[in-house]
């Protein structure tokens, strides 16, 4: 679709027109046609398309791996945690326990239960002079 005639004469210096040979007369024209070779086997696709199924496959089998893994490790996490709590109640338990037993009360009862006496009011020896300061007395048992 071209502005100029049909039988116009195109230009030699225009790049993409070709012109035809020309042709002696009394000749044949050459033939159009010509043999080409057959074209090259298709590679076929169902190894790629094995290989991308294999590719997909592994994946989601690591991301199943992977998905366990941490819900195992969640639920050892739970278990410590409660093993934790657990842990530091009987600690606490322990500790009011030490406190109690520690008391000057059940200090004072433990030793009257091994047999131990209260002490009598001090004395004290001056060692320069030899002399006693205040009442010694030994100390008693209740048996």
């Amino acid at each position: 679709m071209s502005a100029l005639p049909a039988h116009a004469p195109t230009p030699a210096g225009r790049p993409g027109v070709q012109r035809a040979p020309a042709r002696r007369p009394g000749t044949a024209p050459a033939p159009r046609l010509r043999v080409v070779a057959a074209p090259e086997q298709a590679r076929a696709r169902v190894p790629f398309v094995l290989f991308c199924i294999a590719i997909v496959g592994a994946a989601l089998l690591g991301v199943l791996v992977l998905n366990t893994s941490l819900a195992r490790g969640s639920f050892e996490q739970s278990d410590l945690r409660s093993q934790l709590a657990k842990l530091s109640e009987s600690e606490q338990t322990l500790n009011s326990q030490l406190e109690h037993a520690a008391s000057p009360k059940q200090l004072a009862d433990a030793a009257l239960h091994l047999g131990m006496v209260p002490a009598p009011p001090e004395a004290f020896l001056r060692l320069s002079d030899g002399t006693v300061i205040g009442n010694p007395t030994p100390a008693t048992g209740g048996r």
